[in-house]
């Protein structure tokens, strides 16, 4: 796990200057070298931070083959990399090091650009090919690894951060279009910033001097809901997803150097630990987030979980000081607007896992993402699909879902009217509850945006614009409604929130390698082919994970209803120091500075927090976490205005 940086330039020499300020904005993905690699004719660079996994006596980079006509970078895990290694030995490649990373480079040489196929792992690598004159840059199926490019006076950049363009001569500067859209659901392929785009999950980038082209290589496939394969029984499908799961698990176990697991009450990571229990020497240090309010706090389940594992259990406590110091540094670290102090949180998690001497941890981050495990996903499929029932049985269900997920109110569920716009009615089957969720918090969060800034964007349909990115017919018609959702959110909140905020951004921040079992793609690849009454079975979510693992877990664990990660609202400790670091700054004339705020009406909302309800407020903690975020990343990354 690593961050990296390419150039491709059709004109200017590439420069040591540039390489080194690309790696050094990434120092802290790898901390334990940095090196890059300048073709004779300086129109080619690769740059490598490292953090040493795997092989750590000789598994520097930029790698080059026996000729040194072909140099990787190359950022992430290749598991079951020893098996390819020997077939690629039989087959005459001759390896300079151990490491994972080789075995890209020579599966290049032998399959060409096909060699993603034979990969399994999180990834984002990116190849010179001096013989072809050919860059050859790739991300994971699931976005796991960051990958950003750009084009500018006649170079392609890369990095594995934003922040690492703009260190060696890219343009910073904001997209109104993606700002305006929320940052969300968007395009596979854009961001935040102008003129910087993801190499989007799943897919491949080729680029010569004379140009560059993206291409996917894998996709979510859910199968119609009338070519789904032969009917097995429920315990065949638990039975096979137990079997793809551990093995996924087990693979992530392999590292040089000691490896650990996140652990909250759910049963996600619970799943992880627990498995990982069985195939780990000796006691999985377990690392838990602790809140002072007691309704988000899990630290009292983690710590049954972590006896029943006999894991050594860590609690890590993110007090509202805390969240508050570190907020500024955790929103500048991801590169995206937060909208809860969880992405805070996290980053202190991986801090505290960092100084305790560990550089790798097993997460359950995705579970939710292909196991339908959010409460908007039942919501979907108590009004899309419960043919047959009573009306009042089904309202009933609906509300006690409202009733038993309050922390999730404005968030994940829909919270007011439907603004999400016909255009993109007219293209989808239903609109998924989660879609409706966002479409309503863009809308407030346009709310607190200058009036020109939204009149200049001519009320533009960004969800219609985001449905015109994928091909909805071919990947949505005829799916089961909580599938189809699925789909759609594997294209949005996954690669754009959870894996960032939530996961790679916040552990690498503190040089942490996060390895996340459930975006194996043979995990997905199974649960694709698994029918929805066996990942939402009446009420309860996720049941085949349940039925699954429920051996290595809690029956506390096993028996729980979902609860999402998020932390305290500040506008639950209004006295608190996130509060008011929130006052304080949305009050401050740094907010004159982000083009697009309007502080007015900032300070309107501000003050009108105390005289709200719980749930009001924290609904309205969500749009000031948001423009607090925008403030910090506008200052943070030096963004023009």
């Amino acid at each position: 796990m690593c961050g990296i940086t390419a150039i491709l330039s059709r004109r200017p020499a590439v420069a040591d200057e540039t390489m080194a300020a690309g790696t050094a904005a990434l120092h802290h993905r790898g901390p334990d070298g940095r090196r890059h690699w300048i073709s004779p004719d300086r129109r080619v660079g690769l740059g490598h931070a490292r953090l040493s996994i795997i092989d750590l006596a000789t598994g520097d980079q930029p790698i080059a083959n026996e000729d040194g006509s072909v140099v990787i970078v190359h950022n992430g895990e290749f598991y079951d990399f020893e098996r390819i290694r020997a077939d690629l030995q039989a087959r005459g490649h001759r390896f300079r090091t151990k490491s994972d990373s080789e075995v890209a480079l020579h599966l290049y040489e032998e399959y060409g650009t096909e060699c993603v196929h034979r990969l399994r792992g999180e990834f984002a690598f990116v190849i010179w090919d001096a013989r072809n004159q050919r860059l050859f840059a790739a991300r994971d199926r699931f976005g796991v690894k960051p990958l950003f490019y750009a084009e500018q006076d006649g170079a392609l950049y890369f990095a594995s951060e934003a922040k690492a363009l703009f260190a060696m001569g890219v343009r910073a500067a904001w997209s109104p279009e993606s700002v305006y859209a929320g940052g969300f659901v968007l395009p596979a392929e854009r961001t935040l910033y102008a003129g910087v785009y993801n190499v989007p999950p799943g897919h491949v980038l080729r680029a010569t001097p004379e140009g560059h082209r993206l291409q996917q290589y894998w996709d979510v496939d859910y199968p119609r809901d009338d070519a789904m394969g032969r009917p097995r029984s429920d315990r065949e499908y638990i039975e096979g997803f137990r079997a793809v799961l551990e093995e996924a698990v087990r693979t992530r176990l392999r590292a040089d150097v000691p490896v650990g697991c996140y652990l909250s009450g759910g049963i996600d990571s619970c799943a992880i630990l627990g498995l990982a229990s069985l195939h780990h020497s000796g006691p999985v240090r377990a690392y838990t987030l602790t809140f002072e309010a007691g309704a988000y706090d899990e630290s009292a389940i983690a710590e049954e979980m972590a006896a029943r594992a006999g894991a050594e259990f860590r609690p890590v406590t993110a007090h509202q000081h805390d969240l508050a110091d570190n907020f500024r540094a955790a929103v500048v670290q991801a590169e995206l607007p937060c909208n809860n102090a969880h992405t805070v949180a996290k980053y202190m998690l991986s801090r505290a896992v960092r100084a305790d001497g560990r550089k790798v941890v097993l997460t359950g981050e995705g579970s939710d993402e292909i196991l339908a495990g959010y409460p908007h996903f039942r919501r979907d499929m108590l009004l899309h699909h419960t043919q047959g029932q009573p009306a009042a049985e089904v309202q009933r269900m609906l509300d006690e879902l409202v009733a038993n997920n309050q922390v999730s109110r404005g968030l994940l569920m829909p919270e007011g009217d439907s603004v999400v716009p016909a255009g993109a009615r007219a293209v989808l089957e239903f609109v998924p509850s989660w879609l409706e969720a966002q479409a309503i918090g863009t809308r407030r969060t346009q709310s607190i945006m200058r009036d020109d800034f939204v009149a200049a964007q001519g009320g533009v349909d960004t969800i219609g614009a985001f449905l015109a990115s994928i091909d909805v017919k071919r990947r949505l018609e005829g799916r089961n409604a909580v599938h189809a959702a699925l789909y759609l959110w594997a294209k949005t909140a996954l690669p754009h929130y959870i894996l960032s905020n939530l996961g790679d951004r916040m552990e690498m921040g503190h040089s942490v390698e996060g390895r996340v079992a459930f975006m194996d793609h043979h995990v997905a690849e199974y649960l694709q082919q698994v029918p929805v009454s066996l990942k939402i079975r009446g009420m309860t979510e996720k049941y085949i994970l349940r039925e699954a693992v429920k051996d290595v877990i809690t029956d506390t664990v096993y028996r729980r209803q979902k609860h999402p990660f998020l932390s305290p609202p500040s506008t639950h400790h209004r006295e608190a120091p996130l509060h008011q670091l929130m006052q304080d700054t949305l009050r401050s004339a740094a907010v004159r500075d982000v083009p697009f705020l309007d502080q007015a009406k900032l300070i309107d909302m501000l003050d009108g927090v105390d005289g709200m309800d719980p749930g009001s407020a924290a609904v309205t903690d969500l749009g000031l976490t948001i423009a607090l975020s925008y403030v910090f990343l506008h200052e943070g990354l030096g963004l023009a205005s």
